[in-house]
């Protein structure tokens, strides 16, 4: 056999796929091209636009189509909620860092509240309740715990510097911040606290009240 009959049959064995693998990569492309006309709604009208009507309308297919690949708009919802827990965990690796907890606490907290301003729809999905019938699964909720995992991080380091006592659970320091912060977005999206100056001027009090309980030796 030539070189090039060679080549040619090493190019063909790498190329070459069986039906089921090309099936199986038509069907996740599929479900990624719904997933992103989904999210695009989403974020251009808000939740209430994610229909599996709307999104076969904007996909110009059958709604059998996005029913075949998800099942339900609970299904579709689920997808759309791991989409927002990577584009805020990506939000949170690129937060500037400081050797300083509170510094670092500080922009953290400020890239939530940016994330909850530049992505209102994936918020309300994801801590809003926007979705009546969807409730996060055990995958969902992991991904929650992945994209927070920096505030876990900043705690253990600010327990490590002696910084935060060492008798503070550090994931429960992590929900009761976080708690503290998504409250006062809520009360902001629920109308509230008034403008968005408003509100971010109370949001910043919260942060620097949360600074001084949570890391009081500093």
């Amino acid at each position: 056999m030539s070189g090039q009959d060679t080549s040619s049959s090493h190019t063909n064995a790498r190329t070459l796929k069986t039906y089921q693998e090309a099936r199986l990569q038509n069907h996740e492309n599929l479900r990624k091209l719904v997933v992103d006309a989904a999210a695009t709604l989403l974020q251009e009208e808000g939740p209430e636009a994610v229909t599996v009507r709307r999104v076969s309308q904007k996909m110009d297919c059958s709604t059998k189509i996005i029913y075949s690949l998800f099942v339900n708009k609970e299904g579709l919802a689920q997808q759309l909620y791991l989409e927002g827990c990577k584009i805020l965990a990506s939000e949170f690796e690129k937060t500037q860092r400081s050797a300083d907890p509170s510094q670092y606490f500080y922009n953290i907290g400020e890239t939530y509240w940016q994330f909850g301003q530049r992505y209102p729809g994936y918020y309300k999905l994801m801590f809003g309740g926007a979705f009546a019938d969807f409730k996060p699964d055990e995958e969902s909720l992991q991904g929650t715990v992945t994209a927070m995992r920096q505030l876990l991080i900043l705690f253990s380091s600010a327990q490590e510097q002696g910084l935060l006592p060492r008798q503070y659970d550090t994931e429960a320091v992590v929900s009761i911040a976080w708690a503290s912060l998504h409250g006062v977005i809520h009360l902001y999206f629920g109308g509230h606290l008034g403008d968005v100056q408003s509100a971010h001027a109370v949001y910043t009090k919260t942060l620097t009240l949360l600074v001084s309980s949570l890391l009081p030796e500093h």
